[in-house]
């Protein structure tokens, strides 16, 4: 692994937060932005980003290259949405490793996935997303958004060497738009990508993180 922190580790987790308060937005609502709804039906929150997120998102958006679009596929995540997101993890080990103990599932699950208190998608701040053209049609990576390391069989990892060809070309066109314009990755999946999170913090060496975790408006 090359990152020695995983998303619930006391590395993580122990950052202080300042909190902002800082507004949430419907990305659906940014002309620059391409949003895919395949998470309506999943999290009701799914479309909606700190709003300095989205502005970093934007500028990501203007460094790709011409017929290239971000295609957003979950922001937001509510505590329960981040706790069955949790068990898909979870179960996808547990298919790949029959043989180890709750506690091998437990530790290995925190390199890809995190509990509501700590998990990054409940800021606000950190987006699931991938490349499409400018038509919508979604662009090859390696593996579907959101696939874990047994569905993938490691494909998830953002430097996974078995990624080539044109799916690893397309892979550093997003990574190099998305860290020019401050972001960072979780190296266990080249999806999830943020800004002001705690994970953000250790990547960078902010010492507050300026957003923490935060409950959607009522949905009308």
């Amino acid at each position: 692994m090359s990152d020695p922190a995983s998303l619930s580790g006391p590395a993580v987790s122990g950052t202080p937060l300042d909190e902002r308060g800082e507004t949430l937005i419907d990305t659906r609502t940014v002309a620059a932005l391409r949003v895919d709804p395949r998470m309506s039906g999943r999290n009701e929150s799914f479309a909606l980003l700190r709003a300095t997120v989205v502005d970093r998102l934007v500028v990501a958006q203007s460094l790709l290259p011409r017929g290239i679009r971000l295609l957003i596929v979950e922001g937001l995540r509510t505590a329960e949405a981040q706790s069955a997101h949790l068990q898909e993890y979870r179960d996808d080990l547990r298919r790949g490793h029959p043989d180890w103990s709750a506690e091998q599932i437990e530790a290995e699950l925190a390199w890809y996935c995190a509990p509501p208190d700590t998990a990054p998608h409940v800021t606000g701040a950190a987006v699931d997303l991938t490349l499409c053209t400018t038509g919508g049609v979604e662009l090859p990576l390696g593996c579907p958004v959101h696939a874990g390391p047994t569905a993938s069989a490691g494909t998830c990892a953002t430097d996974s060497p078995l990624v080539t060809g044109r799916e690893r070309e397309l892979r550093d066109i997003l990574s190099r738009a998305l860290t020019e314009a401050g972001m960072v990755n979780l190296p266990t999946a080249w999806w999830h990508w943020s800004y002001g999170d705690r994970y953000w913090c250790y990547r960078t060496g902010a010492r507050y993180a300026p957003y923490g975790p935060i409950t959607p408006p009522p949905s009308r």
